[in-house]
């Protein structure tokens, strides 16, 4: 099952089960879709497409978290961090710390990558690998950490 079929299977439980925060994320993610088709792309939506997709989607959800945290503002926090868990279904399993740090000294070893300046060769490949399987940020400085 793609993730369009999901999404419709998903929005008709969500508009059954009368859970409201998530048939809005699903809605949400419903219109990134159709956005997507619309695009001209003139072509289907692919997993790598989806990944970026859901991912981008993901980080915004944090980021308001995180501002809402900062303003005060608990009640909508929290509401984005249900967002954020609904969303987090959608997206292959996020990798934890450790599972990270494992990969890019995996990768690290295989090009040779030791010191700070090797860092432009190292990130970019580490990110490949790990779209949507784990947050940019935490990724950086696992990196950062690693070749210090």
């Amino acid at each position: 099952m793609n993730l369009k079929e999901r999404i419709n299977q998903d929005l008709r439980e969500a508009m059954k089960s009368g859970d409201k925060v998530k048939l809005e994320t699903i809605r949400s993610i419903r219109a990134l879709i159709l956005e997507f088709e619309k695009s001209g792309a003139g072509r289907d939506l692919n997993q790598e497409d989806e990944i970026r997709m859901l991912s981008t989607a993901a980080k915004k959800r944090k980021d308001s978290i995180e501002q809402f945290r900062n303003g005060g503002r608990e009640e909508l926090a929290v509401k984005e961090e249900r967002e954020l868990e609904i969303l987090l279904n959608y997206l292959p399993k996020q990798l934890n710390e450790d599972e990270i740090t494992s990969e890019v000294k995996r990768i690290a070893s295989e090009i040779g990558a030791k010191s700070k300046e090797d860092f432009p060769k190292l990130m970019p490949l580490v990110m490949k690998e790990l779209k949507g399987k784990a947050d940019g940020k935490l990724v950086k400085s696992i990196v950062e950490k690693i070749l210090s």
